[in-house]
């Protein structure tokens, strides 16, 4: 076998068996929740779980949630004022749903509407890690239109 081949053959092994040495890297987020008292919690990224958390039905499901959730402020909705409200959240082993803040806001009241629908949902089923579940910071937009 020429020498080419055989280092070909050799790097691709390599690079085949480095990836998932890569990929089962795990990263952990803190996330801080600000209140009277500073809670600190060590929580995985969503990415980075075997098994992601989800929202009981799916996805499909989770928008029918806020669809039917969702109420327009009316300051908001008298004003013209859409746009989609992007919030951070904790799903928690026991699938309850914590730590629920805005990352990124449109309009105040907007804003506490989207807290309070994510606020609202049931509880998720749980992220894990080799079947254990661990807490997952999880990031989800709420949109507004009119």
């Amino acid at each position: 076998m020429p020498r080419s081949l055989l280092r070909s053959l050799l790097l691709s092994l390599i690079t085949i068996l480095a990836i998932p040495v890569v990929a089962q890297q795990k990263r952990i987020a803190n996330v801080t929740h600000i209140s009277r008292n500073k809670v600190c919690i060590n929580v995985y990224e969503y990415d980075c779980v075997d098994v992601q958390p989800q929202f009981p039905g799916g996805d499909s499901a989770m928008l029918k949630f806020i669809n039917r959730e969702r109420r327009y402020p009316s300051r908001a909705y008298r004003a013209g004022i859409e746009g989609r409200v992007l919030c951070s959240f904790v799903v928690n082993e026991d699938g309850s749903l914590s730590h629920i803040s805005v990352l990124r806001g449109v309009e105040e009241s907007l804003n506490r509407e989207a807290v309070r629908i994510i606020s609202n949902m049931p509880d998720w089923t749980v992220g894990s890690i080799d079947d254990v579940p661990v807490p997952v910071y999880c990031i989800l937009p709420i949109p507004f239109r009119l």
